[in-house]
């Protein structure tokens, strides 16, 4: 029987007195939390924001946990000084780590530890807190704010200014969400947000909320224009023909000055509460998980003869592609009620007239793509692997557009009915990067997600970028994909761990797409109470 997912819960961390790794300026640190169930691997969960130029962070981005009250669930939680664009955090420095379980956290309810190197010994000075709530509520606040007159903190230009939010705890103010930065503009207007109300209020309309209004310095000191207190109650009053309306004060400033008034007025112009879905509200709501593979069959894999090759089939029947094919498959099988897949090919001369082609049906049957199961996409891959020549270029495009055009079909549902998952196996060395890019983009828009397991040792720089998780990926023309639809694995790194790790962290990031996505298109599940759909206030 699987282990049954008591509940739901919101780490929230911060740290102090980091190591300073930059010359001339602060440790711009990030953190990253791994978890690992089962003694050999450790996997990814997640990553904060990067603090720019600073040794005492409050991370916004908060890490949402499921709690098995009946394992041992061990966390890392890493933080590194990030220099560079990668992905990889291996070109980073080191700031320190803790290692504990989430059973500690739980039960402690606020957790500060000294930070270690990898040696054990102590980072300096440094300290981890981590904060943890069971969310209890899963409403979300839709805000839209602007603000006016903020005063000018900066001698040449206008001030910078971003808002922070935060939620009262017993042990004082927790950092509940950090809007963008609206540069050089003393009556800016933010782009919508939204913040679960479990992290700015704990579900509780009368707690009070502190709202801080900040001038943001590139160098880490940023200026504190105002401040004032708020709750949800009097937010949600707020309308864009009534808006609710908040002076911002600076305390220092009115101290020193009889006259002053205030340091400008942040005016909240929406305040919308909406139940959000969770995914098991989909899954069990009737969406349908469709999945669909595409495996590389280029010439720069090697001649499957050689055992030199990826595509090798070893006398014990196993290659790189048919262990990624397995491990994935059989969870994603769980959630697709006929458990047929399409399964494809791409990069290689087909016959009989011997032309490249990068979407054939490993099957060979392009009315009927369809294998049974996770065995039937096996099987068709056994076979169509001695019929085929490989060959190239290496194009992902054309099969992220094929899948796409399925999803666009979707679309015209009123409901979560259909959810795309495209899963791309290839050695990484890809020839229409622009194609691709403008592909993804495009399908970020639509009910997908792709997902790339790079087999081999090739170099997989490429393969990030695709993983926009560093930053939006752009199309040529320069548009910004609507939400990140692409996960990246390395299949390598998995290779001696237990399957269950591969994975789920290949499967680590479909559910929150899936749910940002219908959320984003205000869908609700099929099968759901209609008097509930989450663009209703509740």
């Amino acid at each position: 029987m699987a282990a049954q997912c008591v509940t739901k819960v919101e780490l929230t961390v911060s740290c102090d007195n980091l190591l300073d790794k930059d010359i001339g300026s602060k440790s711009d640190p990030l953190c990253v939390l791994l978890m690992n169930t089962s003694e050999s691997q450790w996997y990814e969960l997640g990553r904060t924001e990067k603090v720019q130029n600073c040794l005492n962070p409050k991370f916004a981005k908060k890490f949402v946990i499921d709690y098995y009250f009946e394992m041992v669930q061990k966390l890392k939680f890493g933080v590194y000084d990030i220099d560079n664009k990668t992905v990889d955090l291996s070109d980073d420095d080191f700031l320190g780590e803790l290692e504990c379980t989430l059973g500690q956290v739980v039960s402690s309810k606020k957790l500060t530890r000294p930070l270690v190197l990898k040696n054990k010994s102590p980072a300096g000075k440094g300290t981890i807190t981590i904060n943890a709530e069971e969310i209890k509520d899963n409403r979300v606040a839709n805000f839209e704010v602007e603000a006016r007159k903020l005063d000018n903190k900066d001698f040449f230009g206008k001030s910078d200014p971003y808002l922070e939010f935060y939620k009262q705890t017993p042990t004082g103010w927790q950092l509940a969400h950090r809007t963008e930065v609206v540069k050089n503009n003393l009556n800016p207007t933010w782009r919508p947000f939204r913040i679960p109300l479990q992290s700015l209020c704990g579900g509780d309309m009368d707690k009070p909320i502190k709202v801080e209004c900040f001038d943001y310095d590139n160098d880490g000191s940023h200026d504190l224009i105002g401040s004032f207190e708020t709750t949800m109650k009097r937010l949600q009053e707020a309308s864009r023909t009534s808006p609710a309306e908040f002076e911002c004060i600076n305390s220092k400033k009115k101290q020193k000055k009889k006259s002053y008034k205030n340091s400008g007025v942040v005016s909240v112009k929406q305040c919308q509460v909406v139940k959000e879905y969770t995914f098991l509200d989909y899954v069990m709501g009737g969406c349908q998980l469709n999945f669909t593979v595409a495996i590389d069959f280029t010439g720069s894999n090697g001649d499957p003869r050689s055992p030199q090759s990826l595509h090798y089939i070893s006398p014990q029947g196993v290659n790189e592609y048919l262990s990624a094919i397995w491990s994935v498959g059989n969870v994603i099988q769980d959630y697709d009620s006929d458990k047929m897949f399409p399964a494809f090919g791409f990069g290689a001369q087909i016959p009989p007239a011997w032309q490249v082609s990068h979407e054939f049906p490993l099957n060979f049957n392009p009315a009927n793509p369809f294998c049974a199961g996770v065995e039937g996409i096996v099987e068709a891959y056994r076979v169509c692997l001695p019929q085929v020549k490989l060959y190239g270029p290496t194009n992902f495009s054309p099969i992220i557009n094929h899948v796409a055009c399925f999803a666009h079909q979707a679309l015209q549902q009123s409901t979560a009915s259909q959810y795309f998952v495209l899963l791309i196996i290839t050695d990484g060395v890809i020839t229409d990067m622009d194609d691709t890019r403008n592909a993804i983009v495009n399908a970020s828009r639509l009910p997908m997600s792709v997902i790339i397991v790079g087999v081999g040792g090739a170099d997989f720089t490429a393969m990030e970028f695709l993983d926009g998780d560093d930053g939006r990926l752009r199309s040529l023309t320069g548009e910004a994909a609507m939400r990140d639809i692409v996960q990246f694995v390395p299949f390598r790194k998995f290779q001696n761990g237990p399957k269950e790790a591969l994975a789920k962290s290949v499967l680590a990031e479909v559910p929150g797409q899936l749910v940002e996505f219908c959320n984003t298109m205000k869908l609700s599940p099929p099968n759901n109470n209609p008097a509930a759909k989450p663009a209703d206030p509740v």
